[in-house]
């Protein structure tokens, strides 16, 4: 006679050894769920370090909670109190300054530089090769080894800079490149230029390279110089990738904290103070949880208004693409 353990609650009857019960189920089943265990930290730690944050910031952005103190509702006060902030303000105007800087003078730069790669100037592989490896090279280098190279630089005592400007131009050409509120944010901006402009061309010189030949081939048997090629052909074709780098680059722009925060601690005068810094001295120095909540969830609204914007404006949503 069999065993019980050999006979299933139904009356079923299994061979000796069989798998019964949650075994039988975990037999079943195991090569479905074993995956999900591999992937599970990664939506745990995304939960407690990213999801929960954010929601937590959300909420608290419409209460006062000053350090540990139990959060109080106070509506839309956090916000309209933003709106007659003048270190929000004057943050708000210094990053956008940096927005445009990388708009208007890093954007075209990275271009120029992926044509100039790209084209027959730069006729050996091995070069190109070096020029790529040379542009990705700032980006590597951490903010913080960045921003101590650039405040040697701009010493005004000993400063590589106004070394060659007094050596020039004598002594009265010196340059107060960090403590002077009229060229602190073009400091910055040199800086971001450094840093940056190096990736946004390998983002251009990738679009270059997958543009097909026979294109500028043909037009240049039609009698159309560099320049009708370069209009007519090359940048109708990179709008995608243009459209990518102007978003990344203002995106990061609003987002910058780590340069001005290093290089001037936000100064003189709050001239050079960005919005997450802002953020930061009031979430970290202060323990202004609420308003802190509140400038972050303001300065993500201005990003997406902004991307949709640059999304308008490149075309992204026509039906024709």
């Amino acid at each position: 006679m069999a065993s019980s353990s050999e006979i299933s609650p139904t009356g079923r009857r299994y061979a000796p050894g069989t798998p019964t019960g949650f075994r039988l189920w975990w037999h079943r089943h195991r090569l479905t769920i074993i995956p999900y265990f591999y992937i599970a930290p990664f939506f745990i730690l995304f939960a407690i370090f990213l999801a929960w944050p954010v929601v937590r910031s959300f909420y608290l952005s419409f209460h006062k909670q000053q350090g540990i103190s139990v959060p109080a509702f106070i509506g839309l006060d956090n916000y309209v109190n933003l709106l007659a902030d003048p270190r929000f303000k004057q943050s708000l105007l210094n990053t956008t300054v940096y927005a445009l800087g990388s708009l208007l003078l890093q954007i075209p730069l990275a271009f120029i530089l992926a044509v100039v790669v790209n084209s027959r100037l730069v006729p050996w592989a091995n070069a190109k090769s070096f020029y790529r490896l040379s542009y990705f090279v700032p980006l590597l280098t951490s903010a913080v080894i960045a921003s101590l190279m650039f405040s040697i630089l701009y010493d005004y005592n000993s400063g590589l800079i106004n070394s060659y400007l007094m050596r020039f131009f004598g002594e009265e050409a010196k340059v107060g490149w960090v403590r002077n509120a009229r060229v602190v944010k073009l400091s910055i901006i040199l800086l971001l230029i450094w840093r940056f402009t190096g990736i946004n061309s390998l983002y251009f010189v990738a679009g270059l390279q997958n543009i097909p030949k026979e294109l500028e081939e043909a037009a240049a048997i039609d009698g159309a110089n560099w320049w009708q090629v370069l209009v007519g052909i090359t940048i109708p074709l990179m709008r995608p990738v243009i459209l990518f780098v102007t978003v990344t680059a203002i995106n990061g722009s609003y987002q910058i904290f780590a340069e001005p925060y290093l290089l001037t601690g936000g100064g003189p005068r709050d001239q050079s103070l960005s919005i997450v810094q802002y953020l930061y001295n009031t979430g970290f120095s202060y323990f202004n949880l609420g308003y802190a909540s509140a400038i972050g969830y303001t300065l993500v609204t201005i990003i997406v208004i902004l991307a949709i914007l640059n999304l308008r404006f490149f075309g992204a949503f026509r039906e024709d693409q």
